[in-house]
């Protein structure tokens, strides 16, 4: 059950988050390129920093409660995956509260 707990946690995420794409039509992942302008720089820059402390030591992932599957830089894909799903949640449930709230303006502009 180890090895399914970092995906465990992931999941919880989607779950507790992702309805709200549906529920509130909060529209995040319509616009995928100001999600991705939010997402990428943020996400390269900790991967980054993962890649840099595993390959100097610095921290590790344990073996046992990971799946095993591991990408560039050895970093484990769950890594990968929390570096997507936390921040897309992070998001929704920004826009899930403006929504709610209405007129609660956070940087609108439509350029992306």
């Amino acid at each position: 059950m180890n090895k399914w707990g970092y995906i465990a946690m992931l999941t919880f995420t989607v779950v507790g988050s992702f309805w709200l794409e549906i529920g509130l039509k909060v529209g995040v992942l319509r616009r995928i390129k100001r999600l991705s302008a939010s997402l990428l720089p943020v996400a390269l820059i900790f991967l980054g920093w993962d890649a840099y402390a595993i390959a100097h030591k610095h921290w590790r992932f344990d073996e046992h409660q990971m799946l095993g599957i591991v990408g560039p830089f050895r970093i484990p894909l769950e890594e990968y995956l929390f570096f997507i799903i936390v921040p897309i949640a992070s998001i929704m449930t920004l826009e899930g509260v403006r929504r709610i709230k209405r007129h609660w303006p956070v940087g609108d502009g439509d350029e992306l």
